[in-house]
């Protein structure tokens, strides 16, 4: 699995923490991390929670990755940004308990997390024990026993219902504000990791044409 990290600016100062946490979990488990960004506060790319949403549904969408980690100071703002978009079905995560339920019962492919919430001392441990729990089950296996069967039901419902009340993402992409657009995409990284690992031509094509 390809999973995509993205931090918006407010919690920006936490990214390498965050990354060592999620490797630490993910890489022995033989998942790749991709580290968006931002890096620091003071990067030349400021990544807004609005922001965040776009590039992980650019990701989600042209298949440059599996799954993204994202978040914000109370990680709603993050989770809105990520679902307006299509095929993006993002769970917000404050605990172990959510990120083990939203693998089994929600089988979605974004997180969002709120990376000022509740984070003193221990907070890495947080993070790494809801990596644990998220990456560490079957996804979509369902919970509890009963339920498994009306809920993976229900997963291929929404998801039929999410197809069908989205434009797809390269009109999206054509029609949302362009400016905005290439702001979000200039990150110091994202051309070194997005390109080759874009498995949709038409939304790679398009953005180097920006």
């Amino acid at each position: 699995m390809k999973i995509a990290l993205i931090n918006e600016n407010s919690q920006a100062a936490k990214n390498s923490m965050i990354e060592g946490c999620l490797k630490d979990v993910v890489i022995p488990m033989g998942h790749e991390v991709y580290n968006y960004g931002m890096y620091t506060a003071d990067d030349a790319c400021q990544l807004t929670y609005v922001k965040a949403g776009l590039l992980a549904a650019i990701l989600i969408n042209s298949k440059a990755a599996d799954f993204v980690v994202t978040g914000c100071g109370t990680g709603e703002g993050a989770m809105l940004a990520s679902n307006i978009y299509p095929n993006v079905l993002c769970g917000h995560i404050a605990d172990i308990e959510d990120a083990y339920m939203f693998a089994r019962i929600n089988d979605g492919n974004a997180i969002a997390l709120p990376f000022a919430k509740k984070f003193g001392w221990g907070g890495e441990l947080t993070l790494t024990w809801m990596f644990e729990k998220l990456f560490g089950t079957e996804f979509g296996g369902g919970y509890p026993p009963e339920r498994v069967v009306p809920e993976q039901a229900n997963k291929k419902i929404l998801d039929s219902v999410k197809a069908i009340t989205h434009k797809d993402m390269l009109t999206i992409l054509k029609e949302i504000d362009q400016d905005f657009l290439k702001e979000t995409i200039s990150g110091e990284k994202f051309a070194e990791l997005f390109y080759p690992n874009c498995q949709v031509p038409e939304i790679a094509e398009y953005l180097k044409s920006l």
